[in-house]
């Protein structure tokens, strides 16, 4: 079929042709029934097209080929059954708008692309953003209860710390209560003896620097002796009288 111009129903002209095939089935009609057989054909597809056509948009004439396709070999079929004829197929083979409304759909393709991208671009912009935040807000939460813990467990050491301090009172007022005064000078004297060894044990100390009060301390070291003989006096009176008893 020869090029056609057809107005769509949003009035955009375009340009058309198409093929037809059919088969002629009852010879004594396609020649008495009909003058011209080829002409008729191609007029009358011709006529089927612009019909078709021009009650569709544009959009829809592009996009929708096939369904044009099987609506003309239906109407061109039934119309040409009297002479004898079976249509079996009828494609368009373009369909052509005008180089301006091309380059204005070319355009708005263009715009629609460009349009897609951007919002594509701020979606993922925005999806970046809520993975950062949410990424802060989950450093957040684990320096929080990192904090927490530690400030827990630092409580727990003081209160071990505490607890450890409080028997160690307990301890030394036992053995104060049970050793008098002569308890407290060991006591005092001990710790004063591994102070002095410290300082002595240093490698920069050549020459100690004693203090007027070490005397009484050292004097206090003379106590010791009675102190660990009355110790050990006891302990052998409590091993007689055990003998004693069996």
């Amino acid at each position: 079929m020869p090029p056609q111009e057809i107005i769509s129903s949003d009035n955009a002209q375009i340009t058309t042709d198409a093929v037809c095939f059919f088969q002629v089935q009852h010879a004594v009609k396609a020649s008495y029934e009909i003058n011209d057989l080829p002409r008729a054909m191609k007029n009358l597809v011709m006529t089927n097209i612009r019909a078709v056509l021009g009650s569709m948009e544009l959009d829809e004439m592009l996009s929708n080929r096939d369904r044009i396709n099987s609506l003309l070999l239906t109407k061109v079929d039934e119309a040409t059954d009297p002479w004898g004829l079976k249509v079996t197929r009828i494609e368009l083979r373009d369909i052509a708008p005008p180089a301006d409304l091309v380059e204005s759909m070319g355009r708005q393709m263009k715009a629609e692309r460009e349009k897609r991208a951007r919002i594509l671009e701020a979606e993922g912009l925005r999806e970046a953003a809520i993975n950062v935040s949410e990424g802060e807000k989950q450093a957040q939460i684990l320096k929080a209860e990192g904090a927490l813990e530690a400030s827990c467990r630092e409580a727990e050491a003081r209160e071990r710390l505490a607890e450890a301090e409080g028997k160690a009172t307990a301890i030394v007022s036992k053995a104060i209560a049970e050793g008098g005064s002569r308890a407290i000078n060991y006591f005092i004297a001990q710790k004063y003896v591994e102070a002095l060894k410290d300082i002595a044990g240093a490698e920069n100390s050549k020459v100690i620097m004693m203090p007027l009060e070490a005397g009484n301390v050292i004097g206090a070291l003379a106590g010791i002796k009675e102190l660990v003989t009355e110790a050990a006096s006891g302990s052998n009176k409590v091993a007689v009288k055990q003998g004693d008893y069996k």
